[in-house]
């Protein structure tokens, strides 16, 4: 039965350069490249060597901590280089593709007699269980665990998020197949959402043959797509529990697996913001070099690249490459042009969440951002925003005090098991303060992590 889970806080930011659903196809580049810090907590150790000749799906270096997750090249050719950082640190494994691929071959299971046990094998033997990521600390899940729960979040309401009812159209058998994976792995708690943008592409009737999963139908601003605003609201993590959630891109790419006995890691990319001459979606492969991507996209200026959404993405640049997990590139213009007299104008084309600017009399207006913060950091002050635009219930700003007091026991009170960066984001958009929140919130779990 349909759950209807209404979102009031929160807020949608509309930027210029929303994604038109065209999709176009990019030929294999002539570099690909894997990057170890993209898999947090995960300590590499190589599986190959310079000059080797490998095929897609062999694994590339594996944790050191758990050598059953293993990271796979996403197309066949030669390793041409091991780039190196400080300490011998592995940054990048660059690949040389073949122009015709070569796969590796991988057993399709009959999913409807196949054990639990034996897909589990088969996502690690692959290198697909790397898409399978948990809650608390946000890396890798560890197939040993039983997790309280599976998460799949169908729609993203960040700022130029690509539309997921649009990808997943695209590759439905694919999509629902790897669902049917997931749906083995749960033991009775699959859970996903979808939302009222996607519901007319994605409803329930498309995972009527799964027994154990629950649909949930969510109403409200972003950050109503996070998957942990989702998990607080149906399933919350207890200190010792553990919650997995996937990707629907990353689903599809397990329902590949399955389908076709093999790893294909092309994804749809969103191509978005106002520095792109035409923002649409691009099908890439993993690891490509952004300047393919980007190669006659963009406007002429000065613009700054970023892997993800204005929010939560990082910065980048054009020599380097689609990290593992992202599904958008945000192209905005850099904010190193100084203002005349700054807040003091009226601001009819300034993006304000308060009454400060004349711009709240045109709410559907969308904007033309730029990276300027518009001031630094300063004091620390209760202001109450955080609490208008974070919809759980919790402290945030109790909890950001508990973590820089570094206190564990208090951390834990406030709810640190249940968040993660993305969530408080916003908090950060708004923060008068300009404290840097995300940050706050890494080095609170790291930090919680590490005492164990």
């Amino acid at each position: 039965m349909e759950k209807v889970i209404t979102i009031k806080k929160g807020y949608n930011i509309k930027l210029n350069g929303v994604a038109e659903k065209i999709t176009s196809s990019l030929d294999l580049p002539n570099l690909i490249a894997i990057k170890p810090h993209d898999f947090p907590m995960l300590i590499p150790k190589l599986s190959v060597e310079v000059g080797q000749e490998i095929l897609a799906g062999h694994p590339l270096f594996y944790d050191k901590n758990n050598p059953l997750i293993r990271l796979p090249s996403p197309v066949s050719g030669e390793v041409v280089e091991i780039v190196r950082g400080e300490k011998r640190r592995i940054l990048e494994i660059r690949i040389l593709p073949d122009k015709i691929p070569k796969y590796i071959s991988f057993p399709s299971p009959n999913l409807k007699e196949a054990a639990r046990e034996s897909i589990i094998d088969l996502l690690l033997e692959s290198g697909c269980w790397s898409y399978i990521r948990q809650r608390p600390y946000c890396f890798i899940a560890n197939p040993t665990d039983i997790p309280k729960a599976i998460f799949v979040s169908c729609f993203d309401t960040a700022p130029l998020a690509p539309d997921l009812g649009y990808i997943i159209e695209q590759e439905r058998a694919n999509f629902q197949l790897g669902i049917e994976v997931l749906d083995k792995l749960s033991n009775g708690h699959l859970h996903i959402s979808i939302h009222d943008s996607t519901k007319e592409k994605i409803s329930e009737s498309d995972f009527q043959e799964f027994s154990h999963h629950k649909i949930h139908h969510f109403r409200g601003p972003h950050p109503a797509g996070n998957v942990g605003i989702q998990i607080h609201h149906i399933a919350p993590i207890q200190k010792g529990e553990v919650v997995w959630y996937i990707h629907p891109q990353d689903v599809i790419i397990i329902g590949r697996l399955f389908s076709e006995g093999r790893y294909r890691a092309h994804r749809t990319v969103a191509l978005t913001g106002s520095g792109v001459i035409h923002p649409h979606y691009v099908r890439v492969m993993t690891g490509q070099k952004l300047s393919t991507i980007l190669e006659h996209q963009l406007h002429e200026g000065h613009y700054r690249i970023i892997q993800g959404n204005i929010l939560t993405g990082k910065r980048s640049s054009s020599d380097d490459f689609l990290s593992f997990y992202e599904n958008q590139l945000t192209i905005v213009p850099e904010g190193n042009e100084p203002q005349f007299l700054g807040w003091l104008l009226p601001g009819l084309h300034k993006l304000s969440l308060s009454r400060t600017f004349l711009s709240w009399l045109t709410p559907d207006r969308s904007y033309n951002l730029n990276t300027n913060t518009n001031g630094e950091e300063r004091a620390f002050v209760m202001t109450g925003q955080y609490d208008k635009v974070l919809p759980m219930n919790i402290y945030p700003v109790h909890l950001l005090k508990a973590i820089l007091a570094k206190d564990i026991e208090r951390m834990e009170d406030l709810g640190i098991y249940e968040v993660s960066e993305e969530d408080f984001a916003l908090c950060e958009f708004v923060c008068t303060s300009k404290i840097d929140v995300q940050r706050i919130i890494k080095e609170g779990l790291d930090y919680i992590r590490s005492e164990g």
